[in-house]
């Protein structure tokens, strides 16, 4: 009886720790995944972290139900390279797309989209693309999404009536009347009737996505045009239908309608929130909040008026962190404890590896990508670290920044020239440069911008602006042949390539005779493909390199 027993009490313990095992084994839930990303909304811009004078209670929602990050870093401090940075997982050292020009995605380039995709994830894009052109392989319909609506260029995305928007790959006519706007900068100028506002088009369009997929697994990128300023349409700066709360602010009239801005895209967040819940699928899905870069100077705003930067030195188009340094939140019912704040440091590259890990997609070998899935669940002993990020900026002065650790690297006007170098521990306004007493970080530093920096075709740190070659768009609409144009729409673009159609390679190229800076290990380059720029698509505003003003407020 005993030996019974015995044998029987063995079996129970061996049964609980054969579950117990296959239970810390079992893979994450498939969530869908929703990507909101902000448009020059700066660090200090929202409630959550630190805003006292704008109201954002949906993304400040978003923070007390999940994980906030304050070492979370954009792609690049401008629009294009840092959504470049976000879509494929390469640092931009790496990129194609550096800095705010015509080109396009090569047909070799691999984004979130495509790697979902193999998971059987249906994707959605609405907003502001920025990284194709028409008739070219950066379509995002040729890039892995299977929906899109929205701008396909800057220019036109800073017009918030613009006469057409783009469905998939076709023209879609607006009641906006844009005198002359196919004469000038594509699709900008300013309306004489304005009728249609383009990002409120646009999230009915996302939220019709919901509707129409809610049972199937979906990755939603939604990249609004808010609260960037139009600065193509004769600077008609901050563009809102109506002030809303801030109309009887004693506030300059640009600052009231950069508060509306910011309240209109947290309420258009709030609305696909709430469409989450109310379909059923809140809990299966993982909400991301982010922007593009710093807060900007632009269409009569001034930065400084809300504070915009948190405290931070800098703003869009500086390499200091307030430029740099955004807003990242992160919503996940039942595996991401509510109200949690992460200080790991992380950047827009890494959202293409947490995306893989969370569909269960193996990541590619050669990003630049980090999975942040260890963080959000608080698993903090599978959590890799970056031996450093790394940032370059072609606008004006050419730059390099890197942070590693505690040090944060900035550089002006290619090798020849000093490292700034920055403790952000003891000073996160960067606004003391200890490089002077610190010579073996700056040779490391020197060592990261060697390493890190990737020849391109078009984007040199010698100081040279890239090639001005003309603009590849054709000037009038192509038709393709044997596909007629729904009634309204006209095609711009290529079919979607087949289904299963291999992507071309990029071929290699070995890096110019230079002599590396010690203890930085090289590895493999690849070069780049040919494709053809334009100047700038933003109108280049002056970066602010000032220190911050007696007094600032640290970051919070």
């Amino acid at each position: 009886m005993r030996r019974t027993v015995l044998c029987l009490s063995l079996l129970l313990v061996l049964v609980s720790v054969a579950t117990t095992a296959a239970h810390a084994a079992d893979p994450l839930p498939k969530p869908n995944i929703v990507l909101f990303l902000a448009d020059d909304l700066g660090y200090g811009d929202v409630g959550c972290y630190g805003q006292k004078r704008i109201p954002t209670p949906n993304i400040d929602k978003l923070a007390a139900e999940g994980m906030r990050f304050t070492n979370y870093y954009a792609g690049a401090t401008v629009c294009a390279p840092s959504r470049c940075v976000l879509m494929t997982g390469f640092h931009g050292g790496r990129t194609l797309i550096r800095g705010n020009s015509k080109l396009s995605l090569r047909a070799g380039d691999v984004t979130i989209a495509e790697l979902l995709g193999k998971a059987g994830y249906l994707s959605g894009m609405f907003g502001k693309w920025g990284l194709g052109q028409e008739n070219t392989s950066g379509l995002p319909t040729q890039q892995g999404f299977d929906k899109f609506y929205g701008y396909l260029d800057q220019h036109h995305a800073h017009n918030y009536y613009p006469s057409f928007l783009v469905e998939d790959r076709s023209r879609v006519k607006l009641r906006n009347v844009v005198p002359g706007d196919m004469d000038t900068l594509y699709g900008t100028g300013v309306a004489s009737e304005k009728v249609d506002y383009a990002p409120d088009l646009i999230q009915a369009q996302a939220l019709q996505f919901l509707e129409q997929h809610q049972k199937e697994r979906f990755f939603l990128y939604l990249p609004t045009t808010l609260p960037h300023a139009n600065n193509e349409g004769k600077n008609a700066g901050m563009e809102i239908p109506d002030l809303g709360e801030f109309k009887d602010k004693d506030w300059p009239e640009n600052e009231k309608a950069f508060a509306a801005m910011v309240a209109r895209m947290d309420r258009d967040l709030g609305q696909v929130m709430q469409k989450l819940k109310d379909l059923g699928i809140d809990d299966q899905t993982i909400v991301i909040f982010t922007s593009d870069n710093g807060p900007h100077r632009e269409g009569g705003h001034d930065p400084d008026f809300f504070q915009s930067n948190g405290g931070l030195r800098g703003i869009k188009r500086a390499m200091y962190d307030g430029g740099l340094r955004v807003p990242f939140v992160v919503r996940w019912p039942g595996k991401i404890a509510p109200g949690t704040v992460s200080h790991h440091i992380s950047y827009h590259g890494d959202v293409a590896a947490t995306a893989c890990e969370l569909a269960g997609v193996p990541p590619l070998n050669d990003w630049d990508s980090l999975s942040l899935v260890p963080t959000l669940v608080q698993d903090p002993t599978r959590q890799r670290e970056h031996e450093y990020l790394y940032w370059e900026f072609y606008e004006g002065k050419v730059a390099q920044a890197a942070r590693m650790g505690k040090w944060k690297g900035v550089r002006y006007e290619g090798a020849d020239n000093p490292i700034e170098l920055y403790d952000l521990e003891s000073d996160p306004q960067e606004s003391r440069d200890v490089a002077k007493s610190t010579p073996d970080i700056v040779r490391h530093m020197a060592g990261i911008f060697y390493e890190a920096h990737e020849p391109g075709l078009y984007w040199s740190l010698d100081g040279k602006r890239p090639p001005n070659i003309p603009d590849p768009r054709p000037e009038r609409e192509p038709t393709p042949a044997g596909a007629p144009s729904p009634p309204g729409k006209k095609p711009i673009g290529p079919e979607p390539a087949p289904a299963g159609k291999p992507k071309t390679p990029m071929p290699p190229e070995p890096r110019p005779g230079a002599t590396p800076q010690p203890s930085m290990p090289l590895r493999p380059k690849a070069k780049p493909a040919e494709s053809k720029p334009e100047p700038d698509a933003e109108k280049p505003v002056e970066a602010e390199k000032a220190k911050p003003k007696a007094g600032t407020a640290k970051p919070r």
